[in-house]
């Protein structure tokens, strides 16, 4: 009596085939094959596909941007390093026999010195050019 009440009844109920259940050998393997390589359908794999392109993307456009800052950090440092070189090395040489300049000043200096030799080839050229001339009044009046 108390037992029957005490343990809850299932209701569990099993049927069993009057025929027997027989699979062809193509859907047997189709499953076997399915379970074998469990690959994501095609349009599962291109969104992974996508989402794999996306995130490479982005961290190449992260490192390139790294780049560009560590980049731009070394090249302040080493202008930084140079102009602090040139200082050193014209306080050193003022008092000396000539003084070191900076590239600055230096590339001053070749532009003067650029201007006068233009300016020295232009009147030697207008030398030139009065020579030119009296001699070719004269070769004009021998034959004349």
């Amino acid at each position: 009596m108390g037992a029957n009440q005490s343990t809850p009844q299932t209701d569990e109920k099993v049927f069993s085939a009057e025929t027997p259940i027989q699979f062809s050998q193509d859907v047997v393997n189709q499953l076997a094959d399915h379970m074998a390589a469990p690959d994501p359908p095609p349009e599962r794999q291109s969104s992974i596909d996508a989402q794999i392109r996306a995130r490479i993307q982005s961290e190449l456009a992260r490192l390139r941007t790294e780049e560009a800052d560590v980049k731009a950090e070394i090249e302040r440092t080493l202008e930084k390093e140079n102009l602090d070189r040139e200082r050193a090395m014209a306080g050193e040489q003022e008092e000396g026999a000539g003084a070191v300049k900076s590239s600055a000043a230096l590339m001053g200096d070749l532009e003067e010195l650029r201007s006068k030799v233009d300016r020295f080839k232009v009147r030697r050229e207008l030398e030139g050019y009065a020579t030119v001339v009296e001699k070719g009044r004269a070769v004009v009046s021998c034959y004349q």
